[in-house]
């Protein structure tokens, strides 16, 4: 379906995040287990508990545009995560493979902020206030994860996988 105006715009975006963050709900177990820094493992899985909500969320704002929730293939996020999988397989577990793990995340993390961003601003000038709403508090979660993975590189990871 060609995409003629901000409405198809904003449902092919949906669609995409859609994807990703079904998508990201499967990668974080297994950066998380390919984790040494128990707070970065931590940290992932408190992000897949909170990429749960957002999927349930962008739900919601299917619903309040009277669509089914459906993803299209999301080629950027499946790239994020196959480099993800490529670093996992060529490094080995410790402070090396935790930096690359944290440059991974906040990688997707800002996709998703990006994605998010214009989708607010697109709610907002159809005055839909439920669909920005929604948006918002995924935007400020995936603020938060990559604040959180920020913190995690510079207290202690990058210093420690520098000594490596």
């Amino acid at each position: 379906m060609p995409i003629q105006s901000i409405n198809d715009l904003t449902l092919h975006f949906l669609k995409d995040i859609y994807y990703a963050e079904r998508q990201i709900l499967k990668a974080l177990p297994k950066m998380a287990k390919a984790a040494q820094s128990e707070e970065l493992k931590q940290g992932l899985m408190h992000h897949r508990e909170e990429t749960q909500g957002q999927v349930e969320r962008l739900e919601r704002v299917f619903d309040s545009l009277g669509k089914r929730a459906v993803g299209s293939t999301c080629e950027a996020i499946k790239g994020l995560i196959e480099e993800c999988e490529e670093l996992i397989e060529q490094t080995e577990v410790g402070p090396v493979r935790d930096a690359g793990l944290i440059a991974c995340g906040q990688a997707v993390e800002h996709y998703e902020m990006a994605r998010y961003g214009a989708l607010i601003a697109w709610a907002e000038m159809a005055g839909n206030k439920d669909a920005v709403q929604l948006l918002n508090e995924t935007l400020q979660q995936e603020k938060q994860a990559d604040t959180l993975l920020n913190e995690l590189a510079l207290k202690t990871i990058n210093q420690k996988a520098k000594a490596a």
